[in-house]
């Protein structure tokens, strides 16, 4: 069932911008983590939002990191007070949704306050956040997906052809050889380890990362990614960071640093990261599609929309939600997504907003951002490329990257840190689940 999210423009514009009678305004706190250009943006549309009608009046919190912002929302959600929409990162999605009456529907809220959700979505942004009907539960807000970035200079001196970027990783050896032989101290690095190498690299393969179509369908999924495709890859890696091919820079985004400055060549990380990559980078930037194994029959599939949403809380009075109501489907306006994804970096919600930055010719000035685009509607996402919702996500990322980190330093073989990677994850969702009752 294909989910659907916009209101027709006159109806929406009609309940958008008819002015109530003079009242106090119902206030509808928004709480998040977004600092930097996100966070202005967001403060831009809610100031939109507030002068094109009198009835609501959203205020935008920052609340610090993502984790301060979930734990500070549930905290309060106790004494029956704090906010009414809350950013809520992909690591924390499934913790928030176990938690009992937590949250509210989007589709449900949406749909009682008279602005049932009819746009076609982007497939791979909106299935991580809907239910197993197809019915979003929550706005997706600040979503990416990893790409390929590359110093084009750098291919130039290395006789390189800087409009053919491997498009397999059996062809990145020899370029990253050339970018060797050419001077450069570390061909290739990445950002957000756990995310780029093996949550998006099962999905652009069509691989389980994790059983029970990776936790989407429900409790009970456990770790399965210790099989051929990241034993090969991993392995790979190894080999690349013993001949000085590929170089380790933590588990955050530390590499896109190394990668700005041109000591690093090659690099994968976040899409959303091309604005501001493009403004530091001192030499010719390249953004190409995610490389992949070409003799895997499922790849390439898709890359995962990740990062956070807009949760509706519960508990909150009736003229909240329909003030949020209101604000979501302004938000859901496809000339608002277009916007914020030019702005943003982070992808568009509906395949409308796609069209129209398109059509205004934001892609021919800035090919980056279609590069990530293409990669997120390349085919319809199967149960293996939706998302990974396990519960204590964060918790399993952290011991995904002390397994790397164990390879990189000729600790551990690949095959021994992927087994003890999903053992050790496992105990985590095994402890959960005792603790839920299942």
């Amino acid at each position: 069932m294909r989910k659907t999210l916009l209101l027709p423009a006159s109806a929406l514009c009609a309940a958008l911008f008819a002015l109530p009678h003079a009242q106090a305004a119902q206030e509808i706190q928004l709480w998040h983590s977004m600092q930097g250009a996100s966070g202005a943006e967001i403060e831009r549309l809610v100031g939109q939002f507030n002068a094109a009608q009198a009835e609501y009046r959203v205020a935008a919190v920052y609340k610090g990191s993502q984790e301060q912002t979930l734990a500070a929302a549930l905290a309060e959600r106790k004494h029956a007070s704090g906010p009414d929409l809350v950013q809520v990162n992909d690591a924390g999605t499934a913790d928030l949704m176990a938690g009992k009456d937590e949250v509210r529907p989007l589709w449900q809220v949406m749909s009682e306050a008279g602005h049932p959700l009819d746009a076609k979505v982007v497939p791979a942004v909106a299935d991580y956040f809907s239910d197993a009907k197809g019915r979003l539960l929550a706005m997706p807000l600040n979503t990416a997906t990893p790409v390929l970035y590359y110093n084009r200079d750098a291919f130039k001196r290395a006789r390189l052809d800087p409009s053919k970027p491997p498009k397999t990783w059996y062809e990145m050896p020899k370029t990253l050889g050339a970018l060797q032989e050419s001077g450069s101290a570390c061909p290739f690095t990445t950002a957000f380890p756990s995310w780029v190498l093996l949550e998006n690299m099962s999905a652009w393969h069509n691989e389980e990362f994790a059983t029970h179509q990776n936790g989407m369908d429900g409790s009970g999924a456990r770790l399965a990614f210790n099989g051929q495709l990241m034993v090969r890859w991993i392995a790979m890696l190894s080999s690349w960071l013993k001949s000085g091919y590929f170089a380790y820079s933590g588990r955050g985004n530390e590499a896109e640093a190394r990668f700005a400055s041109g000591e690093c060549a090659v690099l994968t990380s976040s899409s959303a990261s091309y604005g501001e990559l493009r403004e530091h980078a001192k030499f010719d930037l390249g953004v190409a599609q995610l490389p992949y194994y070409d003799d895997f029959r499922g790849a390439p599939q898709n890359t995962l929309g990740g990062g956070g949403a807009l949760w509706i809380m519960s508990g909150r009075p009736k003229a909240d939600y329909h003030g949020i109501a209101r604000f979501l489907a302004f938000l859901a306006r496809p000339e608002v997504q277009a916007e914020w994804h030019q702005k943003t970096g982070y992808a568009p919600l509906t395949m409308a907003a796609y069209e129209l930055t398109r059509q205004q010719g934001f892609y021919a000035k800035y090919p980056g951002y279609e590069v990530a685009m293409r990669q997120l509607v390349y085919k319809p996402p199967t149960g293996e490329s939706k998302g990974i919702r396990l519960g204590h996500l964060r918790n399993i990322r952290n011991i995904i990257d002390e397994e790397l980190e164990a390879v990189w330093g000729g600790k551990k073989t690949p095959i021994e840190a992927l087994n003890m990677a999903v053992s050790r994850g496992n105990e985590v969702l095994e402890r959960l689940a005792k603790r839920h009752g299942g």
